[in-house]
């Protein structure tokens, strides 16, 4: 899949609606009882980024990043303000925000994620697409430096450290992200309103995999 390294214009996500989408099969039995099953690992994000009125600019931003990406052909970066970070949002992000593992002696590359903790149960999500100036990371609570311990392929989310953490070693990050996506239409509707502002009533994204 074509994948385009630009973010949409962050103005404009700002106020946009969204989440994650899951996809659970559910069959009730005779008995009443249910039997529930999924066949998606991970969830799958999408978002409306119109939010109807809008300045004339914007209006012409958004008119040419969608040209530029042909509508649904390529993807892109996409910052959900309300899920960007590797802390809580009220928080900075830190190299022991997020375990990655733990040490094994041998390997060396390690994938970005992000876990979502409720009581006994959690959820790790692939980050795939950090902001590369953002990330941060350390092992045993030890502050790495990037470059000399450790690079990042910011297409992947991956970490390669120079030499493989001690057994037993915890490794974490902190860091900021985007989510890829892409439009889930080939046309998108405008209006102007007056000299001033114009109307986006619905700009429907999509989260694709990498």
């Amino acid at each position: 899949m074509a994948f385009h390294d630009i973010r949409f214009p962050a103005a404009i996500s700002f106020e946009s609606l969204g989440g994650p989408v899951r996809r659970t099969e559910i069959v009730t039995l005779a008995n009443g009882y249910e039997e529930r099953n999924t066949a998606w690992a991970h969830s799958r994000r999408r978002y409306d980024a119109g939010v109807g009125l809008r300045s004339l600019d914007d209006v012409a931003a958004l008119m040419a990043f969608f040209e530029a990406r042909g509508g649904q052909l390529h993807a892109f970066r996409w910052k959900d303000w309300s899920d960007f970070k590797s802390c809580l949002p009220s928080e900075t992000t830190g190299p022991t925000d997020q375990t990655l593992g733990y040490g094994d002696g041998t390997t060396t590359t390690w994938p970005l994620i992000k876990r979502y903790v409720s009581g006994d149960f959690a959820y790790a999500r692939p980050i795939t697409k950090p902001v590369a100036h953002t990330v941060t990371v350390a092992v045993a609570a030890q502050p790495l430096d990037a470059g000399h311990d450790y690079t990042l392929n910011p297409d992947t989310g991956t970490i390669t450290f120079t030499a493989a953490p001690a057994i037993g070693a915890e490794i974490t990050a902190g860091y900021e992200f985007d989510v890829p996506v892409r439009f889930e239409s080939d046309a998108i509707q405008m209006s102007v309103s007056s000299f001033r502002a114009g109307q986006i009533p619905s700009v429907p994204l999509i989260e694709v995999r990498l």
